[in-house]
């Protein structure tokens, strides 16, 4: 199959809005029927030598069961590679996928959003040698849409299903159309991914996305949130210290609880019971269960527990502070007030890197990641050049490409930023 005009699903399509394009062909079968689930070290040791023996690069997947199962481990891992077939395997009888991995040792691994799976494969022990991102590589090209569907609509011109993508993965045994759903998950990765290469090609835009896809498989993982309480959705409500620590006693509480039941945190309380019962601070369980907003699965049956930790919030001593201490910029729209030489810089270079956005026919955020800029804006170095904000963009993680296309247009705008506008004069002016 051959690559299509990005934007379009048929180079064939009529140009009168009045006619209905043509329906694609629907991918509802994977090409060699769907596999049997590898659930044995036996089936593993044989998948392992079918994937070593196959040839070019694999197609990989993962599926989760998130918000139905404790963290983001697969449950599900797919791989395709030609001439060895799809293997669908089960990655919980195995303490890991170690010989996987060994078996793919040297292979490019194509998977669609790989920050969403990689994760889950490293804790598994895999981890590839070589990365293609389906998703990534779309963004750069300038496809409207990035989900894999739509872009095999788009490249391949045919329609996948993805009805299930949403299910929980734990369930066991898994239902004979969740497997036909999965097994074609990495069916045409590895063609998607020769049209992928030639519409970048085409564009001049293959290296960056070789870079991006490189930066991902070499990133070091995560660290540790600080708090990560403090991610419960509508803390912001909150502004008493006290208030806080009954969140903190709350969400590691059901933190514990849901790893000790295996289930997602939100299925026992949502956030928003928890934040309401560190509004209301109430002081017995009934008044607990009568708090408005405070529901959930295990709200009733845990209420004694989650009252306890109320109470271990009402009288700790150890208050935590309302926010954390950061190195990070503030709210771009505080800017004018506290730094007006920064938020002209910020206000200058925003619409000329759009400007090489849209020349290049990619999304701003991937052309410089919208914190690289917020920081180099805030805080350009000391004597602003070519070299120094290419060094302060580099130190920041921006790949070379991007600072060959940002570097310069960054140093023209701060050198000689245009005058600041104030947005709340303007729309006065405007009325």
């Amino acid at each position: 199959m051959t690559a299509q005009i990005p934007g379009t699903a048929s180079n064939t399509t009529s140009a009168d809005p009045q006619v209905e394009p043509p329906e694609l062909p629907l991918l509802a079968a994977p090409k060699d029927g769907v596999p049997l689930i590898i659930d044995s070290m036996r089936g593993l040791e044989r998948a392992a030598k079918a994937l070593a023996a196959g040839t070019g690069p694999a197609g990989v997947d993962a599926e989760r069961a998130s918000g139905f199962r404790y963290g983001q481990r697969a449950f599900l891992v797919q791989i395709r590679r030609e001439g060895s077939g799809t293997w669908l395997i089960d990655p919980e009888p195995f303490d890991n996928l170690d010989i996987i991995n060994d078996a793919l040792q040297g292979v490019e691994w194509i998977l669609h959003a790989a920050t969403q799976d990689l994760p889950c494969l490293s804790e598994l022990g895999m981890w590839p040698d070589k990365l293609f991102d389906t998703e990534l590589a779309a963004r750069l090209a300038g496809l409207p849409r990035v989900g894999l569907a739509a872009v095999i609509e788009n490249l391949l011109g045919f329609t996948l299903a993805k009805e299930h993508s949403a299910a929980d993965w734990s369930t066991r045994p898994l239902p004979e159309p969740w497997l036909r759903y999965a097994a074609l998950d990495v069916e045409v990765l590895a063609e998607l991914r020769i049209e992928l290469i030639k519409v970048l090609d085409d564009a001049g835009k293959l290296a960056f996305a070789e870079q991006e896809f490189e930066a991902i498989r070499t990133a070091p993982p995560t660290p540790p949130r600080v708090d990560p309480w403090r991610r419960t959705n509508g803390i912001h409500q909150l502004r008493d210290r006290r208030q806080l620590a009954v969140v903190r006693e709350l969400w590691t509480e059901r933190e514990h609880l849901a790893e000790n039941r295996d289930t997602a945190p939100g299925r026992l309380i949502p956030d928003s019971a928890i934040v309401a019962a560190a509004r209301a601070m109430p002081t017995t369980v009934p008044q607990l269960l009568g708090t408005p907003g405070f529901h959930g699965r295990a709200a009733q049956k845990e209420a004694p527990r989650w009252m306890r930790c109320i109470s271990a919030g009402r009288s700790t001593t150890e208050l935590p502070p309302l926010h954390i201490p950061t190195h990070a910029p503030p709210p771009p729209r505080v800017w004018p007030k506290n730094d007006p030489a920064a938020a002209a810089r910020l206000q200058t270079a925003k619409p000329r890197l759009a400007a090489v956005a849209e020349k290049l026919n990619l999304p701003i955020e991937n052309l410089l990641t919208p914190d690289h800029l917020r920081r180099v804006a805030w805080r350009p170095p000391a004597d602003i050049n070519l070299d120094s904000i290419s060094a302060a963009l580099r130190d920041l993680g921006a790949r070379e490409w991007q600072i060959e296309q940002t570097a310069a247009v960054l140093t023209v705008a701060f050198l000689d930023p245009d005058p600041l506008v104030e947005k709340e004069k303007d729309t006065a002016a405007s009325r």
